[in-house]
């Protein structure tokens, strides 16, 4: 289910200018950017949307809980 929701939350982030992948498998969505995240603000635009998103270097993911219903998936992948 979580899968499922992040693979078609994140799947439009694939046609945005500077994304390189977007990968899913099970709770684990990554968006793969062409260049380092910058981290303060990545982080700054997710808590204000709600979420903890984890960037690294030029990977922004999420693993959101087993237990995260579908509106927060939802929200989570807006959010990346």
């Amino acid at each position: 289910r979580i899968e499922a929701g992040l693979g078609e939350g994140l799947a439009p982030a694939a046609e945005l200018p500077g994304v390189r992948d977007v990968r899913v498998l099970g709770a684990i969505g990554v968006v793969q950017l062409d260049h380092d995240v910058d981290m303060r603000a990545a982080t700054a635009a997710a808590v204000r949307e709600g979420v903890w998103l984890r960037p690294f270097r030029d990977l922004v993911y999420t693993m959101p809980p087993y237990v995260t219903g579908d509106a927060d998936v939802a929200r989570i992948a807006r959010a990346v």
